[in-house]
């Protein structure tokens, strides 16, 4: 099937020509907009033709069923109503001012599809799902005639579930997630974080039905699809899990909203805010609790409001309050008081310098000596992330950790466990098989991981780098040798980091 045919009535399109026809159709923008502003405009069109086709789809299975009347009834009670004028085939119809056709579809279902009120939360609803909506009226940017060939790319499939399931639309709402951020560069990294590695995270905290998770910068959600895709996976019940997010940026935080609705979720509460300012989540004095929290946070973000922190109402400094020109223990911290006290187990990932650096040292201490909530330490492999040669590091923690672990960290160095294919690194399910296993098999490895006491951990300062306790040099001697634009780039990025240092530290003797 190709972007120049319609499908056929009972065709199911397939998840290789879903990819190509969605990246297609965002690449006719260029020359209208940069491309880090693509998912501004695809991701609002994908999900209006879905819940277009899905409402018919239903619609259509009603009247089968029952006959016209009953259909209008049962209509009423889906899970997204789509008020008359505002379907997608409405908006088609339309020659001019289609962009002001376009936004009045949106705010139209937007109104018609509140959040509901579940106890002490809102969940679902779709108040301002589709974004800003001013560059759709900009006759410059997005003139009638690009906005009706947009319309007309997505018209030819059918995006019902009977012609894309929900774990293929999940899918390819992924893929479209990745070709942002690469073809966007950096300015796409916010809301990307590496599937396999997040698939990583989500075998090791093995979430459970029923269960509540939780990810305090959830970005575009894949973290919490993750999770559900655990589930999935092996078996298990995935709808009555409980998902909550907080992302700080507004398009992004769309988007989480969309990739949920798009992988079949309906509990959901995704809030646009600034996590460390104002939690979203809270109950009384306190923040609320959750059984799964996982998190890529920010890294080592200097803007935030340290004062307040120091003198947080939450009580999430109980650790120390960390420097300005690092907020990654402050997010710690807040990911640590937002697990549940018998139940909470959480991942995340962090660059290695919250291991190992001086200015942190107080804080760590306080956390190995006066709580026992850290399981593991693990060193994942360069080139994880998009446009960086970095490598990171994942902080499992547990409120209730295992006997075997108690006063204890385990430490693994999988910085050899990665594969990178065309330009491109991720972890095969045989990497994250032996990590999953070293992690909660605790079974020892030498160079690999290892069950490391306190006492040791005291007598190097609290340091938590990971090569002091395993060190991986011994699998050195058949390493690949790099390619000159690789190893430039590492080079460039520590040079960087040292500029930076020096000139902090200047300011601090000036």
């Amino acid at each position: 099937m190709t972007i120049d045919n319609y499908q056929k009535p009972d065709e199911v399109i397939t998840l290789d020509d879903l990819k190509k026809f969605l990246w297609e159709a965002a690449t006719h923008l260029r020359g209208q907009i940069d491309a880090a502003g693509y998912k501004e405009y695809i991701f609002p069109m994908l999900f209006f033709k879905r819940i277009s086709d899905v409402y018919d789809e239903q619609y259509d299975s009603y009247v089968h069923d029952g006959g016209l009347e009953y259909a209008k009834a049962q209509a009423e009670e889906l899970a997204i109503h789509i008020p008359d004028g505002a379907h997608w085939e409405d908006v088609r119809k339309v020659t001019e001012n289609v962009g002001q056709a376009l936004v009045q579809a949106f705010i139209d279902i937007e109104q018609a599809n509140p959040a509901r009120k579940v106890g002490n939360r809102l969940v679902g609803g779709l108040e301002g799902i589709f974004g800003p909506k001013d560059g759709w009226t900009n006759k410059n940017k997005m003139p009638d005639r690009v906005i009706t060939s947009l319309i007309e790319d997505f018209s030819r499939y059918n995006l019902s579930l009977a012609h894309c399931p929900a774990d293929e639309m999940g899918q390819a709402y992924e893929y479209l997630i990745g070709k942002f951020a690469d073809d966007a560069g950096n300015t796409a990294q916010e809301f990307y974080t590496n599937r396999t590695v997040v698939e990583l995270m989500a075998e090791i905290l093995q979430p459970q039905p029923d269960e509540s998770i939780y990810d305090p910068t959830c970005g575009s959600g894949g973290m919490l699809v993750k999770c559900l895709d655990y589930l999935r996976r092996h078996g298990k019940e995935w709808q009555g899990v409980h998902v909550y997010g907080q992302e700080i940026n507004g398009i992004t935080s769309s988007i989480a909203r969309m990739n949920l609705y798009l992988n079949g979720v309906e509990d959901f509460s995704i809030v646009r805010g600034d996590t460390l300012a104002e939690p979203a989540f809270t109950e009384g004095d306190h923040l609320q609790t959750f059984d799964v929290v996982l998190a890529n946070p920010p890294y080592s973000i200097k803007e935030w409001n340290r004062t307040a922190f120091e003198h947080d109402k939450w009580g999430r400094n109980f650790l120390g309050t960390p420097p300005q020109a690092r907020a990654d223990y402050a997010f710690i911290q807040h990911i640590l008081k937002s697990m549940d006290a018998e139940t909470g187990r959480s991942a995340v990932l962090l660059p290695h310098g919250v291991l190992f650096r001086n200015e942190e040292q107080d804080i760590r201490r306080h956390l190995i000596d006066e709580h026992d909530l850290l399981a593991a330490v693990i060193g994942i492999g360069p080139n994880l992330f998009f446009n960086s040669p970095m490598e990171a590091c994942i902080m499992i923690f547990d409120s209730h950790k295992p006997d075997s672990l108690k006063d204890r960290i385990l430490f693994v160095n999988a910085v050899k466990e990665v594969t990178r294919k065309n330009g491109e690194s991720y972890l095969e399910p045989k990497h994250i098989k032996k990590i999953v296993n070293a992690v909660l098999k605790e079974n020892e490895e030498e160079h690999f991981c290892r069950i490391v006491p306190k006492d040791e951990i005291i007598k190097h300062d609290y340091s938590l780098n990971i090569p002091i306790y395993v060190n991986a040099l011994a699998q050195d001697f058949n390493k690949e040798v790099l390619d000159y634009e690789s190893a430039y780039s590492i080079w460039n990025e520590n040079q960087n980091e040292l500029d930076n240092n020096l000139q902090s530290l200047i300011k601090m003797i000036g």
